[in-house]
């Protein structure tokens, strides 16, 4: 039985969204994966520890599953608009002055921001369609 679709569902499924994307690279230098294990391990990949990978390996994980979740809900056409989207929206705030191309860290969070939000739209969008137009998304059917 589906539980409700609340506004503190999409909530939930966005901060998974921000916890990825944020975990694996961010522009606060040490509290990214990045910056821990990547970064280090391509000047000499027996830096990597075995936790440094077994945290990999679940990033990982966590990519893939949201990837195919957004790929699945709202398909090449969708995630190309929500893409066009963000891009707009940067470049209405670089024409406005409100960020300069110049700041590397600025530009880096709007962009995380924007593949979070995408992310996270993604993982709630056949829940919002099917509140908004009443229409059920299905993937697969059970032969029972």
């Amino acid at each position: 039985m589906a539980t409700k679709f609340t506004a503190g569902s999409y909530l939930l499924r966005l901060l998974s969204a921000f916890t990825l994307v944020f975990a694996s690279y961010n522009p606060l230098m040490p509290w990214s994966y990045y910056e821990w294990a990547i970064a280090p391990a391509v000047s000499n990949f027996s830096l990597i520890t075995p936790i440094q990978g077994l945290i990999g390996i679940v990033l990982l994980i966590g990519w893939v599953i949201l990837l195919r979740a957004t790929s699945r809900s709202l398909g090449f056409f969708g995630i190309l608009l929500g893409a066009a989207l963000c891009a707009a929206i940067i470049w209405v705030l670089v024409d406005r002055g409100w960020v300069s191309l110049g700041v590397n860290d600025v530009l880096s969070w709007i962009i995380l921001i924007a593949i979070a939000l995408l992310l996270g739209t993604g993982l709630s969008w056949s829940h919002i369609r099917r509140r908004i137009t009443g229409q059920l998304d299905v993937d697969e059917v059970d032969d029972q």
